[in-house]
C-alpha cells in the first residue's frame, strides 16, 4: 500500500486517476445516502424512524444482489475505518453484517414521503438528492431546474439519482467481469506459458480461434440469445458475458511474461531443485508478472465499462427500470440536442470512468 501511495505521489497522472475512481466509487458505494426517496430521519406523532434503513439491506430493485454487494461494502468500509486496529473484532463484525442482508426480504415501498411529510407537519431530513432512481417525480424530460439539478428522463425520473445508481451498474460491470476474465486469461497464459510443448500448441490454438470472432458481436450474439429468457435480474448475466469473452487478449500477455521469466536461472534452480510445477507457477513466476497483469486489469476495467454501456445503448445489456449510463444515452437517442442533459452528463460520466482507469494503470508501470 505505502509502494503504491508513492507511485501515485510521483505519477500524477496516475494520481488524477485515482481520484477520478473515488469520485465515482464513493457516491456508488452509499448512494442510498446521496439519492434517496425516503427520509433519512423522520420525526412524527409515532416517534422517531429512519425509513431508508431497510433499503440498505433489501433493496427494492431487480439488481437487487448487485446493490445488496454495495451496500455491505458500505458498511464494510465504516467498520473497517472504526476497528483497523482490532482484526479478530472486524472479522467477526463483517460476517455479522451479512446476516440482515439474507434475512431481510425485499418489499416495494410506495409511499409518497414528500406529500406525507407535508400533510402531516413531520420533521424529516431527506437525502441531498430528494428522489430514488426507480421513482416517477416530474414530467418527461424536463431541463436542469433547482428541484431536478440534472433534469429527468423520458419517464420522468430524476436523472442525477439515476447517473448515481447507474455509477453501480458500471462499475459492477466493470470491475467483476474484469476480475472474471482476469482469472481465466491468468491460468490459461501461465499453465500454457510453463508446460510450453504439445500442450502450449493445442491450448493457443483453441485461443487464437476464439480471436477470430468479434467481441462484440460475440457479446451481442450472446446477450441477445439470453436476452430472450428474460432473466429477472439482468446484470450478473451481462457481467457473466463479458467476463468470460474477454480474457482471450490477457492469455496471450501472460504467456509471453511466463515464457520470457521460464528462461531465466531462479527458474531452472528450482526445477532442479525438485520443487512442484503448481508452486513454481503460483509462488515464483506469478508473482513476477503482476505489474503487466495489473496494467491489463485496470484498461480492462474501462473496456468492460464501455461494452456495457455499448450493450444498454444498443437495448441488450442492464434492463429497465434498472439504471445505467448506457440507457440515459438510449433515451436521448431520438432528439439528442432537445434531451441534451440526458447526452451530456452520462457521457461525461463514461468519460470520466475511462479517463481515470486508463490512467491509474500507469502506476503500476516499472519503476526505472
Amino acid at each position: 500500500m505505502k509502494s503504491l501511495f508513492q507511485r501515485l505521489r510521483r505519477d500524477p497522472a496516475a494520481a488524477c486517476g485515482a481520484a477520478g475512481i473515488l469520485l465515482l466509487l464513493l457516491p456508488a458505494l452509499y448512494a442510498p445516502l446521496i439519492a434517496n426517496g425516503r427520509p433519512l430521519l423522520l420525526i412524527s406523532g409515532e416517534g422517531i424512524s429512519f425509513p431508508f434503513f431497510r433499503f440498505i439491506f433489501a433493496p427494492d430493485s431487480s439488481e437487487y444482489l448487485v446493490y445488496q454487494l454495495f451496500n455491505y461494502l458500505a458498511l464494510l468500509l465504516v467498520v473497517f475505518l472504526i476497528l483497523r486496529k482490532r482484526k479478530r473484532l472486524f472479522i467477526l463484525t463483517a460476517l455479522l453484517l451479512l446476516l440482515p442482508f439474507a434475512l431481510t426480504t425485499p418489499r416495494i415501498d410506495k409511499t409518497d414521503y414528500r406529500k406525507a411529510v407535508r400533510e402531516t407537519k413531520a420533521r424529516a431530513l431527506f437525502a441531498p438528492v430528494p428522489f430514488g432512481p426507480l421513482e416517477i417525480a416530474a414530467q418527461p424530460c424536463e431541463a436542469p431546474s433547482r428541484r431536478h439539478i440534472l433534469g429527468t428522463d423520458n419517464v420522468g425520473r430524476d436523472v442525477a439519482a439515476r447517473l448515481i445508481y447507474g455509477a453501480r451498474a458500471s462499475l459492477a460491470v466493470g470491475i467483476l467481469s474484469t476480475l472474471i476474465a482476469l482469472l481465466i486469461g491468468t491460468a490459461v497464459g501461465l499453465a500454457a506459458g510453463y508446460f510450453r510443448g504439445w500442450f502450449d500448441l493445442c491450448v493457443m490454438r483453441l485461443v487464437e480461434i476464439l480471436l477470430c470472432f468479434p467481441t462484440f458481436l460475440l457479446l451481442l450474439i450472446l446477450m441477445s440469445i439470453l436476452g430472450d429468457h428474460k432473466f429477472e435480474q439482468s446484470m450478473p448475466v451481462v457481467i457473466l458475458v463479458i467476463g468470460l469473452t474477454g480474457w482471450i487478449g490477457l492469455a496471450f500477455l501472460v504467456r509471453g511474461e511466463v515464457l520470457k521469466q521460464s528462461s531465466l536461472p531462479y527458474i531452472a534452480s528450482c526445477e532442479v531443485s525438485g520443487i512442484s510445477a503448481g508452486r513454481i507457477m503460483f509462488r515464483h513466476l506469478l508473482p513476477n508478472i503482476t505489474g503487466p497483469i495489473l496494467i491489463s486489469f485496470t484498461f480492462g476495467v474501462a473496456g468492460a465499462i464501455l461494452a456495457e454501456s455499448s450493450l444498454s445503448f444498443l437495448g441488450f445489456g442492464v434492463q429497465p427500470p434498472t439504471p445505467s449510463w448506457g440507457g440515459l444515452l438510449r433515451q436521448a437517442f431520438d432528439n439528442p440536442l432537445d434531451y441534451w442533459h440526458l447526452t451530456f452528463f452520462p457521457g461525461l460520466a463514461l468519460f470520466i470512468a475511462v479517463l481515470s482507469f486508463n490512467f491509474f494503470a500507469g502506476c503500476f508501470k516499472p519503476q526505472r
